[in-house]
């Protein structure tokens, strides 16, 4: 299913949003583009603007619940929307799972809230949807990883809401879906000397995503091989599991 012309993407500055935004930009799309960067936010917006895109941008921080509501409400109709803002303790410059928390769930909510009462006004398109919106988590959400305790833990909150959440949105002809990706190179993984297995660009995963958003995937995980032995190190006992990820970790700071 083709997605549609009016789409909004928040963390759009740099990294996967950045490439999601340029895989979008096509003429006669409409491109609403949020982040916190302003310089690095109008380079995107020039990029997607040279491919022929319509572009809207806005300076937006997602943890703040009032401008991401009165933001979403204005752009009109919106046919996707991919709330991709996220940071780790790395790019955040701090470990408190509060700030983690509340950027990585809170901001994930404060983009999808507003987004499903957008929609649920909007009338259905020619294929009966109103509208779908992707979750960008992460394939940290299956292990509980003890260098990133806050981010693998609000990363499974979000994958679990959004695919909790969906049998009623679908009924309003709104499409949820969870975005699992593995490592992908951008800022935030430049900044993890651990090992990366399955590395891949952001051009890459972009493609991934918007194909799996117009299969209307509940769940988009990649690479296979590292979302499934995600899901193994889940089923072990957790102090197991737990040696496991810090040896792995470990071997990449030596």
């Amino acid at each position: 299913m083709p997605i549609g012309p009016n789409c909004l993407i928040t963390g759009a500055s740099s990294g996967l949003g950045r490439a999601l935004a340029l895989a979008l930009a096509t003429p006669g799309r409409r491109l609403f583009l949020g982040g916190r960067n302003e310089s690095r936010l109008a380079e995107t917006a020039a990029l997607c603007q040279a491919r022929g895109a319509v572009i809207a941008s806005a300076a937006i921080d997602v943890t703040d619940a009032d401008a991401m509501r009165d933001w979403i409400a204005g752009a009109g109709r919106l046919d996707l929307v991919i709330a991709n803002a996220g940071i780790s303790a790395h790019t955040a410059g701090t470990s408190d799972p509060r700030i983690i928390f509340a950027t990585n769930l809170g901001g994930m909510l404060n983009t999808v809230l507003p987004a499903l009462e957008a929609m649920a006004r909007q009338s259905p398109d020619a294929e009966g949807k109103r509208g779908h919106i992707a979750a960008i988590n992460s394939l940290a959400a299956f292990v509980a990883a003890p260098d990133a305790p806050a981010y693998c833990a609000a990363k499974a909150a979000a994958d679990r809401w959004i695919l909790a959440a969906a049998p009623s949105a679908e009924r309003n002809a709104i499409h949820l879906t969870s975005v699992c990706p593995g490592f992908i190179k951008t800022p935030m993984t430049d900044a993890h000397d651990h090992p990366k297995p399955g590395m891949m660009s952001a051009g890459r995963a972009a493609s991934l995503v918007l194909a799996g958003i117009s299969r209307n995937r509940r769940r988009i995980a990649f690479p296979h091989t590292l979302y499934f032995a995600g899901r193994f190190l889940d089923l072990l006992p957790p102090r197991t599991a737990a040696r496991l990820l810090s040896r792995g970790s470990n071997r990449g700071s030596d």
